[in-house]
Parts: structure tokens; sequence; C-alpha cells
């Protein structure tokens, strides 16, 4: 199999080369290596035709096609970002950069893709009332964060709801800039799955971690900005109480739900486009996340500090029975495990 990744030089994409190359297929990257998200130049892996440049640049798009069988576009822009004057940057590399993608393999007859979606296409995750009814919250209100209410309520009741975990079918309700981008990235594969005859699959990736992991950046996740604390010998600090819900993922199954993504595309009839949660069997806190980094460096332990950040969603936990069922996926990596390897091995900018 011959497959492009674009962004394939970065934290998740290096992870998929390696995937790809350890099972025979022939690797293509494209990645513009811009020094924010790589302040040092990397090496390009010995087995890669690697081609630099910009998703956004048509050219470099078509050279990158050129007898490719199916697409893993990992390139984007990431994180919450700092403020709202960071959205033409979100749009240019997440928005049009997958349009300019999707119109080159239109022009070359390239008719199967997986997309980096995100966990945040669901703003906040999937809650209980008291009866045990789903029910869709409305934002968390500044007054309530600023007592330390930290869950949502319900928009009905205002009563205080229960986090379950979100499945692929909840209604999408981005909240920030950047989810804002992913949910118009999933739209436009869509619209070019069914209108052109192509297949796409769509992995909303829950919170990943894992060695190559960018550090001392706002746009890094939560466990890079733990890890990158504790290395300069500083408390982590934790915001709200800590008890924010996710799914932690480690990266190296991250990469194998693309094989299994890229695979089913070559499987037979399928609908033109299928979205897919990729997050731990395991539900942790942001606190315990916290607390798991500085024991295993031996570091201070963390610090609550109750801020907050009005963008931001409490719990967000994936159900991946969908991609268990029908790719044959399921994670690996051990939580504890996962967590001390990544204390130890190196980021991006180390």
């Amino acid at each position: 199999m011959r497959v492009l990744i674009t962004g394939g030089a970065g934290f998740i994409g290096s992870h998929i080369v390696t995937a790809g190359l350890a099972r025979g297929w022939e690797v293509r990257v494209l990645d513009s290596l811009t020094e924010d998200a790589h302040p040092r130049r990397p090496v390009p892996h010995p087995g890669v035709d690697f081609i630099e440049g910009d998703v956004c640049n048509p050219d470099a798009v078509t050279r990158a096609l050129d007898g490719i069988d199916v697409v893993l576009h990992q390139s984007a822009k990431v994180g919450l970002g700092v403020d709202f004057s960071d959205a033409p940057g979100y749009v240019r590399n997440n928005d049009l950069a997958t349009a300019v993608l999707l119109a080159g393999m239109v022009r070359a007859g390239v008719g199967r893709l997986v997309l980096a979606s995100s966990m945040v296409v669901y703003g906040e995750g999937a809650y209980r009332d008291r009866s045990g009814a789903l029910v869709r919250p409305g934002p968390r209100r500044r007054e309530d964060l600023e007592v330390g209410i930290f869950d949502p309520r319900s928009p009905a009741t205002g009563e205080l709801l229960v986090p379950t975990l979100v499945t692929e079918d909840a209604l999408l309700d981005p909240r920030n800039v950047y989810a804002a981008s992913k949910v118009a990235q999933e739209n436009l594969v869509s619209v070019w799955a069914h209108t052109t005859g192509g297949h796409a699959v769509a992995l909303r990736y829950h919170n990943v971690y894992g060695p190559g992991m960018p550090k001392n950046t706002p746009y890094a996740g939560v466990a890079s900005l733990f890890r990158s604390a504790l290395s300069r010998g500083e408390v982590p600090r934790v915001f709200e109480d800590g008890g924010q819900r996710r799914s932690f993922i480690h990266a190296a199954d991250i990469a194998q739900a693309n094989l299994a993504a890229a695979k089913a595309l070559f499987g037979g009839p399928r609908e033109p486009f299928r979205a897919y949660n990729v997050g731990a069997d395991e539900v942790h806190t942001v606190g315990e996340v916290a607390q798991a980094m500085s024991a295993c460096s031996g570091g201070p332990d963390p610090q609550v500090t109750g801020e907050f950040r009005l963008g931001d969603v409490r719990h967000v936990t994936a159900s991946s029975a969908r991609i268990k069922s029908e790719l044959g996926w399921a994670p690996h990596r051990d939580f504890a495990e996962g967590m001390a390897e990544f204390m130890l091995a190196p980021m991006r900018g180390d």
C-alpha cells in the first residue's frame, strides 16, 4: 500500500510513519516543517519519501499525491490556543489545507482518506440527569466556575449533571476555535466523499500522549504541559479541581487506529463517511494524570489551582465500542506503563 501522511514529521504523524513502515507500507510524508511545530528540524526517516511543503500549496499537494492509494491527513494546528486572534491560523491550517488536499485528491484520482479529527467536536461530553436520561448541557456559567462549581447543569432544571461515555452519534457542539475548525474539516471530508464517490474515515482522537510530544507551547496537550513543568523542576498546575475526566490514549495506539482505518477503506462497499472515537478503555482525571507523572518523575506534588478557562470543557470520555466492533482496533498501552514511559522519553524540542 502506498500511503501519504500529511504532517508525518509531527508528534502523531511520526508514530504513524513508524507503524506504517513496520507494516511494510510505502510511506510518503508531506510536512511544512514550520518552526512553531518543529523548533528543532527533524531528520526524515530514511525509509520515507519526504516532501517538504505546505498542504495549502496545490503544487506541493499534487506532487505528494502522485501514485498514492490512501491519504492519512494528520497535518493541523492543534490545541485550545491563546485567544480568538488565533482563528485565522486554525482556519488556514485546518480548513483551507483540507480543502486544498481534497481538491488535489479529486484531480489525482485518489479516493480514500483517513482524517485526524478530535474529541473537541463534541464540546462537552455526554451527561445524564438524576433520572438517568441523557441531557445535553449548555455552556458552563462563569458565576458557577468562580465559586468552584465546575460540573455543567441541565438547561431545563439547573441540576448538576453526571458524566457518561460519549458516542459518535452525539451532536457536534464546538466550543472554541480549534473545535470549530475540526468540525469544518469533518464536514468538508463528508461532502467530498458523498459527492465524488470517495470513502473517508474520521478518527476522533481523545487525549493523546507519548514520546515526541511538543513541549513549552500553549498549543500542547495537558500531559505535555505537566511534563514540561516537571522537567523544569516546577510544580504541575492543575486547573479547576482536577476532576476533569478524559480518555488518555497513547500515540502508538493512535497509530494503529490509523492503520486499521486505512485497511478498512479497501474492505469493500461501506458508507462514504464514518466517524470513530479513539480513546482508552479506562477513564482518568486530569488530576490523576498530574499525580501519576509527578510520582513517576519523583517531582513535586501537583497544585490544584481552581483556575479555569471559559473555552475548556469539563468531561469528555470516549466510548470506543464502534471502532472495536467495526475495525477490530483496541488500545494496548496500559496507563501506568505509558505514563512512566512518557516521563522518560524525549519530547519534541528537547
